[in-house]
């Protein structure tokens, strides 16, 4: 019952975000209808991505927006997709930095025809993020997304401090500011291209993502509501059992679930 009360709040406050509300993965074959639904997940695990085509497989979008795909490369998607590593040498996916393709191609299968669509950020772009502001680099509308504005103070430095232990309290935190940048400036292209795939096949869309740039509070979803206040939003992420326990308060998504960690060497090791 309590999943049914969550669907009807769903569709009926349109794009307004609901509070957090923990459910189960057998729920991601019925979720709401919603125009742009954003699947977070934790890159290396395995599991998520076969969670993302599950939900994919039940949404069945029109088109997928990639975090890990520039434009150039989305539009190297393949129109033959039954063999992985064709499909991989294609998208160049191999020296990128993201984890190995075969834990992605689920969800290049369970998309079936839809279009893809790639949201990457280019390394130069970043940096000048880092260096200039996001919204100095942005290749479109930086007011649209409100880059041209200035963080609140708690928000910078919330965010600061999040980017700060990130990166396992390696780097200065005087150097966090450009990294907020730079995470700005991936979570308004995310945002645009969201809002050109809506727009190109209708919809319904799929975002894959990690579960940073899914927060409804400062992330993709907060930026596309501001550009889009009419489309459907809908936040979907998976949290590892390791991090959910030390989460308190309420979660910045719509819905989440918890699952197993992927066993992972410690990622702060590569700092030290």
């Amino acid at each position: 019952m309590r999943w049914m009360s969550l669907f009807l709040a769903m569709t009926m406050t349109m794009a307004v975000p609901l509070a957090a509300e923990e459910i189960a993965p057998a729920m991601l074959d019925a979720l709401p209808a919603a125009d742009v639904v954003i699947l977070g997940e934790v890159h290396d695990n395995p599991l998520h991505h076969l969670h993302q085509a599950r939900a994919i497989a039940a949404i069945r979008p029109t088109a997928v927006v990639w975090e890990m795909l520039t434009t150039e490369q989305a539009l190297n998607m393949p129109d033959d997709r039954r063999a992985p590593d064709d499909v991989s040498e294609a998208l160049g996916w191999e020296g990128t930095g993201w984890p190995a393709f075969a834990l992605y191609y689920p969800i290049v299968t369970a998309a079936g025809s839809a279009r893809h669509f790639g949201a990457a950020v280019p390394r130069g772009q970043a940096r000048g993020a880092f260096a200039e502001g996001a919204a100095a680099v942005f290749a479109g509308d930086a007011a649209l997304f409100g880059l041209s504005d200035p963080l609140p103070d708690a928000e910078q430095s919330d965010r600061e401090q999040a980017q700060f232990e990130a990166h396992c309290a390696a780097m200065p935190i005087e150097m966090m500011g450009g990294m907020v940048e730079a995470q700005r400036l991936r979570d308004a292209s995310l945002a645009q291209a969201a809002m050109l795939a809506l727009a190109e096949t209708g919809g319904p869309v799929a975002v894959i993502t990690g579960t940073g740039h899914a927060r409804n509070d400062w992330g993709m979803p907060a930026l596309l509501r501001r550009a889009e206040p009419d489309a459907r939003v809908v936040s979907v992420v998976q949290i590892e059992a390791s991090d959910a326990s030390a989460v308190g308060g309420a979660l910045p998504y719509d819905v989440w679930f918890v699952t197993p960690p992927h066993p992972r060497n410690d990622p702060c090791d590569a700092f030290r």
